[in-house]
């Protein structure tokens, strides 16, 4: 007989004991290891304490019952020794009799000697099951150690080569490690989650209406509920040609949707938002109608409404996406010179501004990654302004130092203002964390050093406007110094003016740390005695400003526009601040391609300048239908004279009007009396006058002579 029926029958015959002051307590007596060799179960689920296991508690006595049981067995010279010894059974039943049971020790041995025929039979089987699985064990630990020993051999080759590898990110191709984009910081529950926790943003959802069905789970934004039933708007997305890698694609306009961009222009022509809600009733997913809205909820203040616009012109463009179009892969461009990809391109810049406004950085981030993937070469929205300050907001030290080193050499990104303070920041942060290494964060904090006193000597017109963001005073012998001084702001360019105005209006605020601004005064130090000593490096700097930042690009401008940062927008050239700007399409490029061409407009609102909508603003009937049809039919009749005639009339209805405009204007001079009390204190002391009427007269005559030479002064 096996040994699991002996168990199961000692097991029964133990229940029948009467129950003595231990004997609910689940633990083998000594006899019990005598009895039984190896790691063996007792009859309630313990193991013995003897086989140097922990015990394992069973509650159920029957899930013993397992083919583990049989691979636990010892075996002895190949056989499984399942027949126990004669004086071990004596011994253990003299131990079960002790403790009132008389009868163990007969039944025991009637029962091994009736199972002798039945143990033979399976003893075989059971010793060639057994053999098979330590065969397997041995085969797989051997491959195991194997595997182990040619893995230590390779990274011992690979040290022996290349001496110890430093701790990165991989040695990829380095483009597109730094443009990937990870699908799961698109979201910003990820980011708002590890900030507040699930529980918190899921209760904020909104329940979804099960009728709703969309076409597919979108990367970018979440569809809503509360928006309406999509249906293709028109929109397409086409691959243009694929080239050493890179996928050029483009989004493409059907014929009812380039009707229904007509429609937007004329809305956005009559300055009037409700004609594009009207247009949005019948087009619900027309992009640049969602963009334009967008901007006019923002400026009213309904931060909600224009984000949720933003998101839906997402939506509608990403459903619209090639199939081999990929945001994280960083190898798809979409061409700005294109109006149809301008629509994305603005609003992932919109979203992204609503993100970091949010609180989610490191969401935004992600944003300004996938835009600067789009065509990092050109860089149309000019990311490279804004990439330094969410990754400092998201406390993405790494990766900015990374960026920074791979795209230096031939981008040169040390000459941006931004990058070459918001470098040695990243590196004195990361130099502040406490689970880096000591010599590495040492070494952060000499090389963010260098690079800070790096960029005074190249910026010096950046300190004392950073210093006055941050209301602190610098010292005497820092504001006299003549290379900080306001010499050092008046003598930048414009197009260096701008791009300081830009970075300090938006990144001033990660300087106020105490701890920096200490670091920062013994560096500013540093550099005034290398001044004071005629460091060459100095005079190379001055060089350089000359001959850089002449003039900015456009790419800079419409950077610029878009971020609504009030001290760089002041210093914007004339020339960008006379163009009419539109929410949809700022600042085109001048090379635009255009897929199809407007049709010509049914109304003069666009043929007239400022001066004439302002004159018709004021006189509707400034300018007639009638006269614009007399005039195009005089075009065509008499070609030159017609033109010339054209420009004489309008002229003279333009110095007709002023005139009317003038002669009903009337200026009053309502501060005069007061300014003759206050030029005269004797008037305030007597307001009624001294003296009999002659004296009166000769006061109002000399009050008039008074106030006419006054009027002259101020004129």
């Amino acid at each position: 007989m096996s040994r699991r029926a002996l168990r199961r029958l000692r097991g029964k015959q133990r229940g029948q004991e009467p129950l003595g002051p231990g004997a609910l307590q689940f633990v083998l007596r000594e006899d019990d290891d005598a009895e039984e060799e190896g790691p063996k179960r007792g009859p309630a689920g313990r193991r013995p304490r003897g086989t140097g296991k922990e015990s394992v508690r069973v509650n159920n006595r029957f899930e013993l019952i397992n083919t583990e049981e049989l691979e636990e067995e010892p075996v002895v010279n190949g056989d499984k020794s399942d027949c126990m010894p004669t004086d071990t059974v004596v011994s253990g039943n003299k131990g079960r009799a002790k403790h009132g049971n008389t009868e163990t020790k007969k039944d025991g041995e009637g029962v091994e000697k009736a199972a002798a025929s039945e143990q033979s039979n399976s003893s075989g089987k059971l010793r060639k099951k057994k053999k098979k699985q330590k065969n397997k064990k041995s085969m797989t630990g051997e491959t195991l150690e194997n595997g182990l020993e040619d893995i230590d051999r390779i990274l011992e080759r690979i040290e022996d080569r290349g001496g110890l590898a430093r701790p990165g990110p991989p040695p990829l191709s380095s483009r597109k490690h730094v443009l990937h984009v990870e699908h799961r910081h698109l979201n910003p529950d990820t980011e708002l989650k590890r900030y507040f926790g699930a529980r918190a943003i899921l209760g904020e959802q909104r329940s979804r209406q099960r009728q709703r069905v969309y076409p597919k789970s979108m990367w970018l934004t979440t569809p809503k509920s509360t928006w309406p039933r999509y249906s293709k708007p028109g929109l397409s997305m086409r691959l243009l040609e694929t080239k050493k890698g890179l996928s050029s694609f483009m989004f493409e306009h059907s014929e009812e949707y380039q009707q229904v961009q007509h429609k937007f222009l004329a809305a956005v022509e009559s300055m009037e938002p409700n004609n594009i809600v009207v247009l949005l009733q019948t087009s619900p997913y027309h992009v640049d109608s969602l963009l334009q809205l967008s901007d006019a909820c923002r400026l009213q203040e309904d931060q909600e409404m224009a984000r949720d616009l933003i998101e839906r012109a997402l939506y509608s463009m990403e459903c619209a996406f090639h199939p081999l179009f990929s945001l994280t892969s960083g190898t798809c461009r979409l061409d700005y010179r294109r109006p149809e990809n301008r629509s994305f391109y603005l609003a992932l810049y919109k979203q992204m501004v609503f993100l970091e406004k949010r609180g989610c950085p490191r969401t935004a981030l992600e944003y300004c990654k996938l835009i600067l993937s789009l065509e990092p070469d050109e860089d149309p929205l000019c990311m490279l302004l804004l990439v330094d300050h969410l990754a400092l907001r998201a406390r993405s030290y790494d990766y900015l130092i990374f960026l920074f080193q791979d795209w230096e050499a031939h981008r040169n990104l040390s000459q941006l203002p931004n990058f070459a303070f918001s470098v040695p920041l990243a590196y004195l942060l990361l130099s502040q964390q406490a689970d880096h290494p000591q010599h590495e964060r040492s070494a952060a904090r000499e090389k963010a050093s260098v690079l800070i006193r790096q960029a005074l000597t190249m910026f010096p017109g950046v300190l004392m406007p950073l210093l006055e963001y941050c209301s602190v005073r610098p010292d005497a012998t820092v504001a006299n110094h003549h290379f900080f001084g306001p010499n050092a702001q008046i003598s930048q360019s414009p197009a260096l003016s701008q791009l300081v105005s830009l970075y300090l209006g938006r990144s001033h605020f990660l300087w106020k740390e105490p701890a920096i601004m200490s670091w920062l005064e013994k560096n500013v130090h540093k550099v005034v005695q290398a001044v004071d000593s005629g460091d060459p490096a100095v005079a190379a700097c001055e060089s350089r400003r000359r001959v850089l930042y002449q003039r900015a690009p456009r790419n800079i401008h419409r950077h610029v526009v878009l971020s609504e940062v009030k001290e760089a927008v002041a210093t914007l050239p004339p020339d960008v601040t006379t163009q009419s700007v539109v929410g949809f399409d700022p600042l085109p490029p001048m090379d635009t391609i255009y897929s199809y061409v407007r049709p010509e407009r049914q109304t003069p609102v666009g043929q007239a300048n400022t001066v004439a909508l302002f004159f018709r603003s004021l006189l509707p009937n400034y300018t007639t239908e009638e006269d614009r049809l007399q005039e195009e039919r005089l075009e065509e009749e008499g070609g030159g004279i017609a033109d010339g005639l054209d420009r004489v009339q309008g002229l003279n209805r333009l110095m007709i009007a002023v005139r009317e405009m003038m002669a009903n204007f009337q200026f009053n001079d309502l501060d005069l009396p007061r300014r003759e009390n206050w030029e005269n204190p004797e008037n305030l002391e007597n307001p009624e006058g001294q003296g009999g009427g002659q004296s009166e007269g000769q006061g109002e005559g000399e009050g008039e002579n008074e106030g006419q030479g006054e009027e002259g002064e101020w004129d």
